[in-house]
């Protein structure tokens, strides 16, 4: 069975609805009301005009704005405007002001036409959906109330998003790997006896150490089998080649036995007496004029001697240009490398793999990684983008991938990672977070109405959040 884990990630696209652009309460103008979030803080924004605010001696006027969800609420600092006579009584008295501390205090004669009104409080999670309500009360003589308005003016609704990131089953019990190479290393003419110094084949021996040596001494690596092709070039009688590619081949494996400490059985050899397929792969890409026809010739079945002399023979010049530019590259040794790793337990290790050797670790191991990283870290959305490097077609590794593209806002990656991603419950879910991301909350709702049919509990949500953004789309226009 896959395990899901959930991370619940509020960076999220917000959307403020605001129900009242302007709102005017008794001569107060209230302009660009909004509720916002920050991280773990929700701030609210409003500008108060007070120019046409007509306030009597003999009243205070205390407005407070609230954050309200329902039965819930929060009570942010209030303004209290004071007429002469009201001010001076609470002075004389030695009382507080109406709201106490809470309260930033205004006399009629001080009071400016306009205040910029900026609060902070903790962001609570019932204060998603939550609307801000401003109050306003009139107060006479002996604190009576004789006057009382409200009114909403701004909501915060945002969706976000809940990523469902899968850890794939068990599967790989063995990491099998292989490295290839191909070596050109020279003989004299007719010999099968390998001189180092000979022409070129320092380098060229090397390439084969070079393999062997980068799987041999890591401890983290066991050597499987090591297979040893070589080929010869089709001029002279097959017999001859015959006896060149395998005698050749055999020298290769004792050259590699004498090096290193392995059994003779660990190497399996095998050889071409004459490299056809490498000469007709050469001539597609070539430019000679009888291209086509030796090609034919190659193609049919025809005793090989005979083959390569009736090209020699009708195809003078282009024969000659083969065996010097084509012909030595005929004469090769692919080698390949089969090893297993081992399996790593190890976190910490695992983790220093991603950044150095993400060719070691199986998808399990790199959800390993994830597990034990702060989700909205760097770190963390690197292990799911080394893990779809290494594995580009698995469908979990691409799922994976796609939530941490949304993390960053990289829709066009995370389109085309959810595209590889399979029709499964959890790639229709990640496709509706993906479109109510980037606002098409029609899409979003369809993909996660499918979602919920499939099992997808986080689908109830998300599929409500849109719900509500789409219809306040639809009613008021101002999303």
């Amino acid at each position: 069975m896959m395990k899901r884990f959930i991370f619940v990630l509020v960076a999220a696209l917000a959307v403020n609805t605001a129900v009242n652009a302007q709102a005017v309460m008794d001569g107060i103008v209230i302009n660009d009301a909004e509720l916002n979030r920050n991280d773990q803080v929700m701030t609210v924004n409003m500008d108060l005009d007070f120019s046409e605010f007509d306030l009597s001696k003999n009243e205070a006027v205390l407005i407070t704005p609230y954050i309200i969800r329902d039965t819930l609420s929060k009570t942010l600092p209030s303004l209290g405007f004071y007429g002469r006579n009201r001010y001076f009584y609470y002075v004389r008295n030695g009382e507080s002001m109406i709201d106490g501390d809470n309260e930033t205090v205004y006399r009629d004669s001080e009071m400016p036409e306009y205040i910029p009104y900026i609060a902070n409080v903790p962001f609570e999670d019932w204060m998603q959906g939550a609307h801000l309500m401003l109050e306003e009360k009139v107060y006479g003589c002996c604190g009576k109330i004789l006057d009382e308005d409200s009114c909403l003016l701004d909501r915060y609704l945002i969706y976000i998003p809940e990523y469902v990131y899968i850890k794939p089953p068990k599967v790989e019990k063995a990491k099998a790997r292989s490295l290839e190479g191909v070596a050109y290393v020279d003989y004299p003419v007719s010999q099968t006896v390998i001189y180092p110094d000979y022409h070129n084949n320092k380098v060229e021996l090397a390439k084969i150490e070079s393999l062997i040596d980068s799987v041999k001494f890591d401890n983290d690596v066991t050597i499987t089998s090591i297979y040893i092709k070589g080929f010869a070039s089709p001029e002279s009688p097959y017999e001859n080649n015959t006896r060149l590619a395998k005698g050749r081949t055999e020298a290769i494996k004792q050259y590699v036995l004498d090096l290193y400490d392995m059994p003779d059985n660990l190497i399996t050899t095998d050889y071409d007496p004459e490299n056809w397929e490498g000469l007709r792969e050469y001539l597609v890409t070539s430019n000679l004029k009888s291209k086509n026809a030796i090609i034919a010739l190659i193609d049919r079945d025809e005793e090989p001697d005979r083959k390569e002399w009736l090209i020699k023979s009708r195809y003078v010049d282009d024969y000659k240009f083969l065996l010097k530019n084509c012909y030595p590259y005929l004469r090769r040794t692919n080698y390949r490398i089969e090893y297993e790793i081992h399996s790593f337990t190890d976190v910490e290790h695992i983790k220093e793999l991603v950044k150095t050797r993400p060719q070691k670790l199986n998808l399990e191991e790199f959800y390993m990684a994830a597990e034990n990283l702060e989700p909205e870290s760097p770190d963390f959305q690197e292990v799911f983008d080394v893990a779809v490097r290494m594995y580009p077609e698995d469908k979990i590794a691409n799922l994976n991938a796609a939530n941490v593209a949304m993390q960053r806002r990289d829709f066009k990656s995370a389109e085309n990672f959810i595209a590889r991603a399979g029709d499964g419950a959890e790639a229709v879910y990640a496709r509706g977070v993906c479109a109510a991301l980037q606002g098409d909350y029609v899409k979003a709702k369809s993909f996660f109405e499918t979602a919920m049919t499939l099992g997808i509990k986080e689908a109830e949500a998300a599929l409500d959040t849109v719900s509500q953004l789409l219809d306040i789309k639809n009613n008021t226009n101002e999303i």
